[in-house]
């Protein structure tokens, strides 16, 4: 009870710490979201199509990354708020020392097995003849910065956990800021191309890895010491019951992306407009929608430490009182983003580069149709991240896996079986019906709860 008087997190009104963790993550999540979009812009202008069709091919590998930073980032963060909810101090600093050895040894054998088995990796992602190339000098210079990459994308979410959201959007914000000032110096003027834009990256990630390990050297909750570090297999198994959900939506994100990948050339290639225009506007668009949900998933990241304390400390009013704001703020973000969408997607896709009448025609149906039902998919990132907040992973992993998993890889393979190349396009609006109505019963059915009902 001392700790929770003590903790603005158990104070303070929810509003004003919902702006003061959220928005730093919004800002963070709309950097990470940069990394790729700067990337693919400067490609469009300075490369072309094809160019911008490779950065579609690594993105699998990129989601790969950012999977194992929320496995360790979110399980540690998560873990960490409770035990402090619980006053368990001397127990909470393991969690954050095992997430951060567990991130740079992940990055470490990500990086290994991608530069031994490039070339296979990547047309197991979907590439054709005509974009491997490109994708193979991007992809193998990315590869070198992924220690470092995971590093700065789950330590970003532990240093929010400490009570220090700026410093989280700082560290994002460095790192995009560098990256977008050498794109323009390494593409635009130096005209390096592909292996350009590659460099960029991984040097604005290597800052930003390296800003979260010197903000450890000073963590503001507890003292960090080396046996928070050295792996213990009860920590780790804490870490990933909670950590498991973001996981596995990532991975989820990275299957359905190279179905979708294969799917598109496949039917691309039996239509008019080929196999290499389907495959790049989907990229462009991925990563645009990817704008939209970093304002939905940074409020929900925002959302973690207010749920994981409060439900803690049995604080049940609050809980309710956060999760509800939340999902106020992100309806609305979502129903905005499906207006631009439908009204303005040439507009939109021009922005990155030029391309023929098919290139376009292609971008503004994928636009209309594929995303028409986005302004229900707010619900689903919140109600997982909800339920792995409140120590209930398997939950959280099982509303992660409904949009991606269960319904959009299901129908984008048959769909197209009944309906042809549209049958890609109808998987998007039906999976996003079907998750929300699964994960609106779920969360409806928790709040039914008596500590709940009596909050």
């Amino acid at each position: 009870m001392t700790t929770t008087m003590q903790n603005p997190l158990g104070t303070e009104p929810v509003g004003k710490l919902l702006r003061k963790f959220a928005i730093p993550s919004i800002i963070a999540m709309l950097v990470g979201s940069l990394y790729n979009m700067v990337d693919q812009l400067f490609i469009g202008n300075f490369v072309g199509p094809l160019g911008n069709g490779a950065t579609n091919i690594q993105f699998p590998l990129s989601i790969l990354n950012i999977s194992i930073a929320l496995l360790c980032g979110i399980g540690a963060a998560s873990t960490f708020n409770l035990a402090m909810g619980r006053g368990e101090t001397e127990k909470a600093g393991y969690y954050i020392g095992n997430a951060i050895s567990l991130m740079l040894l992940g990055g470490f054998v990500l990086l290994i097995v991608t530069e031994l088995f490039l070339e296979p990796i990547l047309i197991g992602c979907g590439a054709t003849e005509n974009i491997l190339p490109y994708a193979v000098e991007y992809s193998r210079i990315c590869a070198l910065g992924y220690p470092l990459f995971i590093l700065s994308a789950g330590g970003a979410h532990i240093v929010r956990a400490d009570g220090s959201p700026n410093m989280t959007m700082a560290i994002n914000v460095t790192g995009a800021v560098i990256n977008t000032v050498l794109d323009f110096l390494f593409v635009a003027v130096f005209h390096w191309g592909m292996k350009g834009a590659a460099v960029a990256t991984i040097i604005g990630q290597y800052v930003a890895g390296f800003m979260v390990l010197f903000y450890l050297k000073k963590f503001k909750t507890v003292k960090l010491e080396k046996q928070h570090f050295i792996p213990d297999l009860a920590i780790i198994g804490s870490i990933a019951a909670l950590g498991t959900a973001p996981f596995i939506n990532q991975i989820a994100m990275m299957i359905v992306q190279i179905v979708m990948n294969h799917v598109m050339g496949h039917y691309g290639a039996q239509s008019i407009y080929g196999s290499d225009i389907p495959i790049t506007c989907a990229g462009i668009i991925s990563k645009v929608n990817g704008i939209c949900f970093s304002f939905v998933i940074g409020i929900s990241q925002g959302l973690q430490p207010i749920i994981s304390f409060n439900y803690g400390a049995q604080n049940y009013k609050r809980v309710k009182s956060a999760f509800y704001l939340a999902l106020k703020l992100a309806a609305i973000i979502t129903f905005t983003s499906w207006a631009c969408f439908q009204l303005f997607p040439r507009q939109i896709v021009s922005i990155f580069g030029t391309g023929d009448e098919l290139y376009f025609q292609f971008c503004e149906k994928y636009f209309r149709i594929f995303l028409f039902g986005i302004f229900t998919a707010f619900f689903q990132p919140l109600a997982s991240n909800f339920f792995t907040s409140i120590g209930k992973p398997y939950k959280g992993i099982f509303m992660s896996l409904t949009r991606q998993v269960l319904f959009l890889a299901p129908l984008i393979v048959f769909l197209p079986m009944i309906f042809g190349f549209n049958g890609v396009l109808f998987a998007g609006p039906i999976a996003d019906a079907l998750s929300f109505t699964i994960c609106f019963i779920l969360v409806r059915k928790e709040f039914s709860h008596p500590e709940f009902k009596e909050a």
